[in-house]
């Protein structure tokens, strides 16, 4: 199938390591104008060289921990350059913790980062999409939507805010030709899950050469996704392909999730 996304402009956040780089090249390999977004400028800088060079792309160098310097600086872009057909909300998830012991200053952090920041996005790049009667808004969360995860305490709440704030957009620009979808990753070879696996490794006094195979046991297909296989899903669900699918959470997990 080719996805076609010729002369499309495509916003991926946290484009310099794991599933936004993959998505980031994914998208520009299918035609797009690709602007990352991330705080380290070098690293963007060499995500862009990586990139295929026919294409017209930029970056944006801002911390999601600052909110109003985000909608500054997108502003900025948008103004000076280009609006988007395309926004892939993409942030690392709160470090993991039980949710009776989090401080309600990680909550409110996690809750800026992830549900404010996305609000932030979605104005700032909404007015083109309704003139374009084009928009994919595509927020990369977590199978913690479907059955929480243990010990990611904050990071279950905060995602199951992105879900429903996504769900409630897909309700409301469905008519203006702008889909709102959930993509919730699985098992996903990152930094993120090299994380994971090493504090759960220690809670359970094990090697994280036992924790990381008693985590592939438990998906069917007994590995973790690489980045690039989740990155194949958003980029369908940012083409005219996936028109009519609206308002859905994704699994990319390999069929580990029990819930339907």
């Amino acid at each position: 199938m080719d996805l076609n996304l010729n002369n499309k402009n495509a916003l991926v956040c946290g484009s310099t390591q794991g599933i936004g780089k993959a998505t980031a090249i994914a998208l520009a390999q299918e035609g797009a104008n690709v602007t990352l977004i991330a705080r380290n400028e070098d690293k963007l800088k060499q995500v862009v060289s990586e990139l295929p060079s026919t294409r017209n792309h930029n970056y944006i160098v801002a911390d999601f921990s600052n909110p109003e310097v985000l909608k500054i600086k997108v502003s900025e872009h948008i103004k000076t350059q280009n609006g988007f057909h395309i926004l892939i909300n993409n942030t690392g998830g709160p470090k993991s913790s039980l949710l009776h012991n989090a401080s309600v200053e990680e909550l409110t952090t996690a809750f800026s980062m992830h549900v404010v920041c996305n609000q932030i996005l979605v104005k700032e790049t909404l007015s083109f999409m309704k003139s374009e009667r084009y928009g994919r808004i595509i927020n990369v969360i977590s199978t913690s939507v479907k059955e929480p995860i243990p010990g990611l305490g904050v990071s279950n709440t905060i995602r199951n805010a992105v879900a429903n704030w996504s769900k409630t957009l897909a309700g409301e620009l469905g008519e203006f030709g702008i889909t709102v979808n959930n993509v919730l990753p699985g098992f996903t070879d990152t930094a993120r899950l090299d994380q994971i696996i090493k504090i759960k490794a220690d809670r359970q006094n094990t090697s994280i050469e036992d924790m990381t195979q008693l985590m592939k046991n438990y998906v069917p297909a007994k590995r973790f996704a690489r980045p690039e296989e989740t990155a194949k899903a958003i980029t369908f669900l940012a083409s005219d392909a996936a028109s009519y699918i609206n308002g859905i959470n994704l699994p990319v997990d390999g069929g580990r999730t029990k819930s339907l």
